[in-house]
């Protein structure tokens, strides 16, 4: 039988042998991997073997004991973000249409997964002013350097769910933005990496941010202001975007420090981010001692 490749991989630690796998998830008996795993159902996969680059689906299956971030941080070189990347996000924050792509970055260590994984927030950000924002995010299958539009989704290994979680206070001392934004687990993806041939196109689907129970955001990637073949090219431009690259794609309305009243991620509060296609990450909130 030929070999299959992957639509919908996650990365777990199986019941039977209590080791890290990648596996092949049914979509159809698991539509949102992440909201079945809080809710404690038994998830079954199909191990891939290889790596999340060139991984292919097996016969054998294997239980889920705990979901894990997609990627590994030993597999993710940067992470790349763009800021006010959402019409609807730019209107509600009075703020002009960029003409060129507000950017900033998060080191890998911010790399975090789903449930059961914790946002920890340090005592630097443990000051009323820690955010969400729920953003799409695509992972680079390859690397590539001055990519053309018209080849972007040729880099493109997959599609998951993000919280660009941030320190607002440490965000606005300063106009570069990487400390306030870049704290260690600040970038929990997840649950599912699910690759373009399941999602054909990443520009039509329902995002939202749902805080313990409410949504608070709920946007649709069609706003977004630069696309994803727009970004790819654009972050390639005399700068080699390595595989394992995270971008993560901006946020729609709705974010904690521009509401009425205004949203603070508290100690033991629970964070969702649901995404079209993708499911649900999602993680409680922990203050470091």
């Amino acid at each position: 039988m030929a070999s299959r490749r992957w639509t919908h991989l996650i990365r777990f630690i199986a019941k039977e042998d209590g080791q890290i796998h990648l596996g092949q998830i049914d979509a159809k008996k698991f539509p949102d991997v992440g909201l079945a795993t809080f809710e404690g159902k038994e998830i079954d996969a199909k191990v891939v073997s290889g790596s999340v680059f060139d991984g292919v689906v097996t016969n054998q299956t294997l239980t889920v004991k705990q979901l894990l971030s997609p990627l590994s941080i030993e597999q993710t070189p940067i992470i790349r973000c763009l800021g006010l990347n959402y019409r609807d996000h730019a209107k509600e924050a009075n703020m002009p249409i960029p003409d060129v792509p507000v950017l900033f970055i998060k080191p890998r260590t911010a790399l975090a997964g789903p449930f059961p994984a914790k946002i920890n927030l340090p005592k630097i950000a443990q000051d009323d002013t820690a955010d969400y924002e729920a953003e799409l995010t695509v992972v680079i299958s390859k690397d590539g350097r001055d990519i053309p539009e018209s080849e972007a989704y040729n880099y493109v290994l997959g599609y998951t769910s993000s919280n660009d979680v941030s320190a607002r206070a440490q965000q606005l001392k300063n106009s570069q933005w990487c400390f306030g934004k870049g704290l260690d687990g600040s970038a929990p993806i997840g649950p599912v990496l699910v690759s373009p041939e399941a999602i054909p196109d990443p520009h039509q689907l329902d995002i939202k941010a749902i805080y313990n129970g409410e949504v608070v955001q709920d946007s649709n990637t069609r706003e977004m202001i630069f696309n994803i073949p727009q970004t790819i090219a654009f972050l390639s431009q005399g700068t080699t975007l390595e595989r394992g690259t995270v971008i993560m794609t901006g946020t729609g309305p709705g974010i904690g420090m521009v509401r009425k009243p205004r949203i603070i991620l508290k100690h033991g509060d629970d964070i969702r981010v649901y995404t079209q296609g993708i499911g649900t990450l999602i993680n409680e909130v922990y203050h470091e001692q």
